[in-house]
């Protein structure tokens, strides 16, 4: 009985932040933070962050991966399925009824108004997760000369997002490889 209702709070907890899921997932950031380490305690920041961050270099939904990787932390497999399906849901049945009732969607006047102002709610959301994911990683002088290249790589020379992500892992592999013993177990 424990396990059943384990996975419906998952499922509502998914549910609930999934019907806000606008812009994508770097935007979420500070709802999941929010509402799965400050208010469930479900993970740590620290939890969080790695979790976005494998989200990210994997292929899916960066919000939906991370709900995956806290269900399964609750309640291992069945818990990974139903935090997914609580945050796809919503989305869903939107889209379904949009598709449904709705033809030439993005044609309609108050929905292009409507988006402009959702697009730039979206636009302040993502630049909140980028200044938050920078003051919580960006701790080092390591940290920062990646970050700095990382950044150079991707907008002065157009690198594909793969090699930045492969190359940071290296850098990361390599550092702790060459660290004094002791240091390699601090989170940069």
């Amino acid at each position: 009985m424990h396990m059943i209702k384990e996975l419906a709070v998952l499922f509502i907890t998914f549910f609930k932040i999934g019907i806000v899921t606008f812009g994508g997932g770097l935007t979420m950031l500070p709802l999941l933070e929010r509402v799965l380490v400050k208010e469930k305690k479900w993970v740590s920041m620290d939890e969080i962050l790695d979790y976005y961050s494998i989200a990210q270099t994997t292929p899916g939904i960066i919000a939906v991966n991370v709900a995956t990787f806290v269900g399964h932390k609750r309640a291992g497999t069945a818990g990974g399925i139903v935090a997914t399906l609580g945050m796809v849901t919503p989305s869903v049945i939107i889209i379904t009824v949009i598709a449904k009732f709705i033809s030439n969607f993005e044609q309609i006047e108050w929905v292009k108004k409507a988006m402009k102002g959702i697009n730039a709610s979206v636009a302040a959301l993502l630049t909140y997760a980028v200044f938050s994911l920078c003051r919580k990683n960006l701790k080092s002088l390591m940290s920062v000369l990646l970050f700095a290249a990382s950044f150079a790589a991707i907008y002065i020379f157009h690198a594909h997002t793969v090699l930045i992500v492969l190359s940071a892992a290296a850098v990361g592999v390599i550092a702790f490889a060459v660290s004094k013993p002791g240091q390699g177990n601090t989170r940069e």
